[in-house]
């Protein structure tokens, strides 16, 4: 087997600015050019995984064929890259303390003195390996979550920073994810945040080699010799990354701009052509379906988008292959417990109840139950919401 290859993602100035995106993208890129990809999620939080966090704070819990509570990145990176991830592609603070203080118990480290340098980080090390010998990838990109400059993401950074000493310089880059802004009645674009960011990034020993400028605004040449001077990065590599219509339009973007070969270039990797068409009428179907219709979606989490965001999907990508598109309705189910369901649900096509324990909210599961059953409307209950059919069908 070849030697892997390895791409770190980071991000600076906001956070939510789409490092899961850039990663589940490039990934797709590289899974179109016929190379094995995994892909790994760093989290800086101390929690051992995400099942205990708060859906409003955190956004779903996405949980692995083999029964891993992961971040909700991870449902973006199957979905994108056609890969089935496991247990080790979540990485937490929490997991890798968790580890290192179980083995400085059982005496592993022979009575060292048990430090952040070089135990911690080689833990951390440890795992981005074996994430590439689990799954015999050609390429593992693993994303860091939160923000340079977060406290508690610094030893990730250390971890990584080590990485490219361990492994080679020719089989490591840095991609880092960075906000473009514009300010004033004109639209000025402002590169000094991602001066900065990467300033960030320098004095904690890693130097980008790749830039995704997350901008409204498209970037001219003097944008981009601009950016290229200040952040020591060539001006191939930095790299546009505007709004789209939709997420799935972000691959064909970068394949546009060349992103994937100026990887493949810096990796070393042999220079292939990546077959776009599937993915094209993905995007094509998404934006010009055939047909519409209208889901009710009833849950207790709704006012965070992202705590139902694989149901969403799910839909979504069900509409795709339906050539439909899915419109839809997010409805607070205390919401129905106090005021009719019809005003909320009537000329719905079908409707979904979602999971989430608890009493706060059951009987507007029920009532959607009810509705859904006396209407004849296509009915799904996932999790709590299949029990509140069960339950509603021998009332």
């Amino acid at each position: 087997m070849a030697i892997p290859k390895y791409i770190f993602v980071t991000g600076g100035v906001v956070s939510s600015i789409g490092k899961g995106i850039t990663t589940a993208s490039l990934g797709r890129l590289l899974r179109n050019r016929g190379f094995a990809v995994t892909v790994q999620k760093l989290d800086p939080y101390i929690n051992v995984d995400a099942g205990t966090m708060n859906p409003f704070q955190h956004g779903e819990v996405f949980v692995t064929d083999d029964g891993a509570e992961t971040d909700l990145d991870l449902g973006h990176y199957e979905r994108f890259i056609d890969v089935n991830l496991t247990k080790i592609a979540s990485v937490t603070t929490g997991s890798v303390y968790s580890e290192v203080i179980a083995k400085e118990r059982r005496g592993d480290y022979l009575g060292a003195t048990v430090q952040m340098i070089p135990h911690v980080t080689d833990e951390i090390k440890q795992r981005i390996v074996r994430a590439a010998k689990e799954t015999e990838a050609d390429v593992v990109i693993a994303e860091i979550g939160g923000t340079v400059g977060d406290i508690e993401g610094q030893i990730f950074i250390e971890a990584i920073r080590q990485f490219r000493k361990d492994v080679g310089h020719q089989n490591c880059l840095y991609v880092h994810v960075t906000l473009i802004p514009d300010v004033g009645p004109w639209g000025e674009i402002k590169t000094k945040p991602t001066q900065h960011s990467v300033m960030k990034m320098r004095e904690m020993g890693i130097q980008p080699d790749v830039l995704i400028c997350r901008t409204k605004r498209p970037l001219n040449e003097e944008n981009r010799e601009k950016i290229s001077l200040f952040c020591d990065v060539d001006k191939e590599a930095v790299i546009e990354a505007m709004d789209s219509e939709t997420i799935y339009e972000v691959p064909l973007h970068f394949e546009d701009l060349g992103l994937a070969n100026l990887v493949c270039r810096r990796l070393g990797l042999e220079a292939r052509t990546a077959d776009m068409a599937e993915w094209q009428e993905i995007v094509h179907r998404i934006k010009q379906p055939t047909y519409e219709i209208s889901v009710a979606v009833v849950g207790k989490y709704v006012q965070n988008g992202d705590s139902y965001i694989s149901i969403a999907e799910s839909l979504k990508h069900g509409g795709i292959a339906a050539d439909a598109r899915v419109n839809l309705h997010w409805i607070d189910s205390e919401t129905l417990e106090k005021e009719p369901a019809e005003d909320h649900l009537a000329g719905m096509d079908a409707i979904v109840v979602a999971g989430g324990f608890g009493a706060r909210g059951i009987e507007g599961k029920i009532n959607a139950v009810h509705y859904a059953r006396v209407n004849e409307i296509p009915y799904l209950g996932l999790c709590y919401g299949m029990q509140m059919e069960i339950g509603r069908a021998h009332v």
